[in-house]
């Protein structure tokens, strides 16, 4: 084959001479060069090091500081900050409270009457606004939802309360399925869904019964298991065991501690001093509106002295006389 008739071969750069030196380029013998992608160009330059004052040093394996903190609002469940609540003049149901509640956390609210624990449970499932302060559910400002909107918003909220509040003419099945149904459950759902639960709360033999066929704590556990059916982040309890006998809150606070497991964070407002000393999970106390003790294991009351004894019990007896003649705070 004769030079002329050979395929012309790419090369990278100038062709040499004999000699090894660049041979003079003319416009007959260039030859096309090989351009690299933008891609290709960027994978093989080297980035410049950083000035050392602007580097961020951290132990090896520990997260930068702003990933934390991300991932710390993410595990926060509740979350209040600076949170006053006047009812009128010179009536403070809670006085610039602040803390927080991180998934799966079992928490008692305990207290005297007034001090601000309903209070507490009343901002979280937005039925009351702050004075002032922010209340955050799941990293959402509650103060951004309108008065509208609530119903939907308190639909990812469990709450049990201590006079059961259970639909009279419905069975326990279609008590506790009534609060699938409002959010646009299925049928077929719902009846998925609803033997565990029923099975967990101990309901199985009493799908059929009407609440006034039930036993005080069976009531209840209507109520918890409407309260968790939807297996909701946050449920609250306002004494749950107020109006029950101790064996059958042992029975209530058993429950509410699987459901906890579960991985739903629990609240509860409690006067129930044996069973916060039982469970031994994390406390805070409130009095006169304040924040006075959190606990991470703590007991219903902290070891105290004759006078701290002695304040304790007349401020108890002014609030108690105070809640007669006022709502429950």
């Amino acid at each position: 084959m004769t030079p002329s008739s050979s395929t012309p071969t790419r090369r990278v750069g100038p062709d040499k001479g004999a000699e090894g030196k660049p041979a003079a380029s003319t416009k007959a013998d260039e030859r096309p060069t090989i351009t690299l992608p933008a891609r290709a160009l960027r994978t093989r330059r080297v980035a410049k090091a950083a000035p050392a004052s602007s580097r961020v040093t951290t132990p090896r394996g520990e997260p930068r500081p702003a990933r934390r903190r991300a991932r710390d609002e993410r595990e926060l469940v509740v979350e209040l900050r600076g949170v006053s609540k006047q009812y009128g003049p010179g009536d403070n149901g809670l006085e610039r409270v602040t803390f927080a509640v991180r998934r799966q956390e079992m928490v008692f609210l305990v207290g005297p009457t007034g001090s601000g624990k309903s209070t507490i449970m009343r901002l979280l499932i937005k039925e009351l606004d702050p004075s002032e302060g922010v209340v955050r559910v799941a990293g959402r400002d509650l103060s951004k939802i309108e008065r509208k909107k609530a119903p939907y918003y308190r639909r990812n909220v469990g709450v049990v309360f201590q006079d059961f509040k259970l639909l009279p003419n419905r069975t326990v099945y279609d008590n506790v399925a009534y609060a699938l149904q409002v959010t646009g459950a299925s049928r077929k759902q719902i009846r998925g869904t609803l033997p565990d639960i029923l099975r967990m709360t101990g309901l199985s033999t009493k799908l059929h019964n009407y609440p006034h066929q039930l036993s005080g704590g069976e009531q209840q556990r209507v109520a918890v298991a409407r309260a968790f059916v939807s297996h909701p982040p946050l449920l609250l309890a306002d004494e749950p065991t107020g109006n029950l006998d101790p064996e059958t809150s042992i029975g209530i606070m058993q429950l509410l501690y699987r459901i906890n497991r579960a991985g739903t964070t629990v609240m509860i407002a409690t006067h129930d001093r044996d069973m916060v000393d039982r469970m031994r999970r994390r406390v805070i106390e409130l009095r006169r509106g304040r924040i006075v003790r959190d606990e991470a294991t703590g007991l219903y009351a902290s070891e105290e002295n004759t006078a701290e004894l002695g304040e304790r019990l007349r401020e108890e007896t002014i609030e108690a006389a105070r809640g007669v003649l006022g709502p429950k705070r």
